[in-house]
């Protein structure tokens, strides 16, 4: 047989053996373990980083395992869920928020630690600077500029142009996106009203804040702790009658009104790839920290539908993705 002949019934083999994976992935013989580490149960940062795995040409099962640790929206369980990652040996450790990042680095271990997610990295003290990170961890930031954050309330007022008093929920952090929004709302003629909430149990309190002080919309930030809670946020925003932005796309699948922001499922499949250098012989001190550059606007009409909202067609052509 000639060589022109052998060459598809060669591929053919491969893809009836079920070698996938993008042009030119060379996954590693062995079998790998990875250790991810989340804040909150969800189906984006795990699908993310499995489909950027299998681009690569891994597949769970075959030549990888994942260790999925959750912490529940429990932040006090993130350092003995690394400890479990740890003994284990695995590879390399991905983690999700901020508050996983720093467990990592409070564990001092030797074990490469790639970020998922998370706020600023360098603010909080994660890496030494976005482009040398130093040390053993590196990965993906949710970090953007200030004005990145005015963009959520410009954004929620044109869906609700009378919104004159809008709540946030979430924490005023030094890397948090709360103070810039500070400067829109004044520009905008806009009264903020932060709701500060770190317990699942005063939430109901902090939407019943909200109510009292006459709030018109709802600004919900891209934390840890909010997205453990998300459904209930988002059923506490539908039973107060508040249009809420949010600040990751995963509060819109889950009946949210609307959401402007990286998606998480990008970000992990990203990682994927920061995970495949690693295995490969990189070191996370000379990969550099990388941002988000491409951002969603995802609407649900039946939310806006049911709160008597009538989305301006101007924000729904711009929107990536339309729910309806």
């Amino acid at each position: 047989m000639t060589i022109a002949r052998l060459v598809p019934v060669v591929s053919l083999l491969l893809a009836l053996l079920g070698f996938s994976g993008s042009a030119g992935a060379e996954p590693l013989e062995r079998t790998v373990r990875v250790g991810l580490l989340a804040p909150a149960s969800g189906s984006d940062d795990i699908e993310g980083f499995l489909t950027g795995m299998r681009d690569l040409g891994y597949a769970d099962g075959r030549n990888l395992i994942v260790e999925y640790r959750v912490a529940g929206g429990k932040a006090e369980r993130l350092d003995d869920l690394l400890a479990e990652l740890i003994r284990l040996k695995v590879d390399v450790i991905v983690t999700g928020g901020t508050p996983a990042a720093l467990a990592a680095k409070r564990a001092r271990t030797a074990i490469p630690v790639v970020i998922g997610a998370m706020g600023d990295p360098v603010e909080a003290g994660v890496v030494a600077s976005l482009a040398r990170p130093g040390g053993n961890i590196t990965g993906l930031s949710l970090q953007t500029s200030e004005g990145f954050a005015g963009k959520y309330l410009e954004l929620l007022r044109e869906a609700v142009p009378k919104a004159s008093r809008v709540a946030i929920l979430g924490r005023p952090l030094a890397n948090s996106p709360i103070q810039a929004m500070e400067q829109a709302a004044r520009l905008l003629d806009v009264r903020l009203q932060l709701v500060a909430i770190d317990q699942a149990g005063h939430l109901d309190r902090g939407f019943a804040e909200m109510t009292a002080q006459n709030a018109a919309a709802l600004i919900v930030t891209p934390s840890p702790f909010n997205l453990a809670h998300r459904e209930r946020i988002v059923s506490l925003a539908a039973k107060h009658r508040l249009p809420a932005m949010y600040g990751l796309t995963a509060f819109v699948d889950a009946g949210g009104l609307m959401a402007y922001g990286a998606s998480l499922r990008d970000l992990y499949r990203r990682a994927a790839t920061y995970v495949d250098k690693i295995l490969k012989g990189a070191k996370p001190a000379d990969l550099p920290v990388e941002q988000p550059t491409k951002f969603d606007l995802v609407i649900n009409l039946k939310t806006a539908r049911t709160l008597g909202l009538v989305i301006p067609p101007s924000l729904l052509g711009r929107a990536d993705r339309v729910i309806d």
